[in-house]
C-alpha cells in the first residue's frame, strides 16, 4: 500500500511541477502578488467552525493558512496530490528536521527523480477543522515551490468540493 501511496505522489507531483512551472514562465504575476500575507488569502475564507469556504485565488487555486503542529503553514489544496507535502524549510519549523538517511521514498519530477522524507504530521488544523496523524512527505525547497494540502488530510473530511468558484471543507 505504501508503495503505491508513493508512486501516486511522483506522479502527481511530477504534473505539479510542470504545471507550476508552465505558470510562472507563460503567466508571471506581478512580484508583489505572491507576497499577499496570509492574513489576506483568510479574508477570502469563511469559517463556521466545521465547515471552511475558501475563494479561488485569480489563477484558480486555494490556498489556506492552517496550523500544523501548532506552527502556522501556507499551503496550496491539491485534490490530485495523494500526500501533504511540505518543503524541508517549511517541515523544519514545525520542528521536523529529517536526516539524509530519512529520504527514503523516491519522488519522479519534470527534473528526474528526488529523494522525499515520509513523515507524518500529528496534527493540521484549518479554520475549525482538525485532522490528526496525517502521512506527509517532506521534499527539498528547490523541488517545491509551495507546500500542498492533499489527499492524506482532505480524504479525512466530511466533504470537500468545488462549486462556483469556491471550495468547501467540511468536517
Amino acid at each position: 500500500m505504501r508503495q503505491i501511496l508513493v508512486f501516486a505522489a511522483i506522479v502527481v507531483l511530477g504534473g505539479v511541477y510542470v504545471a507550476r512551472l508552465a505558470d510562472r514562465t507563460f503567466d508571471s504575476p506581478p512580484p508583489e502578488a505572491d507576497a499577499a500575507p496570509s492574513a489576506a488569502r483568510l479574508a477570502d475564507a469563511a469559517s463556521d467552525g466545521r465547515t471552511l469556504t475558501v475563494a479561488a485565488d485569480r489563477y484558480g487555486h486555494f490556498e489556506i493558512a492552517a496550523r500544523v503542529d501548532g506552527r502556522h503553514v501556507d499551503f496550496m489544496v491539491d485534490s490530485g496530490a495523494s500526500l501533504v507535502t511540505l518543503r524541508a524549510t517549511d517541515a523544519a519549523v514545525i520542528g521536523i528536521r529529517p536526516s539524509p538517511r530519512d529520504y527514503t521514498a523516491t519522488v519522479v519530477t519534470a527534473n528526474g527523480k528526488i529523494k522525499a522524507a515520509p513523515t507524518r504530521l500529528d496534527r493540521i488544523e484549518v479554520g475549525g477543522i482538525t485532522v490528526f496523524d496525517v502521512p506527509a512527505l517532506i521534499l527539498p525547497d528547490e523541488v517545491l515551490s509551495q507546500n500542498l494540502l492533499g489527499v492524506s488530510f482532505l480524504s479525512r473530511l466530511r466533504r470537500y468540493e468545488y462549486a462556483d468558484g469556491r471550495l468547501v471543507l467540511e468536517q
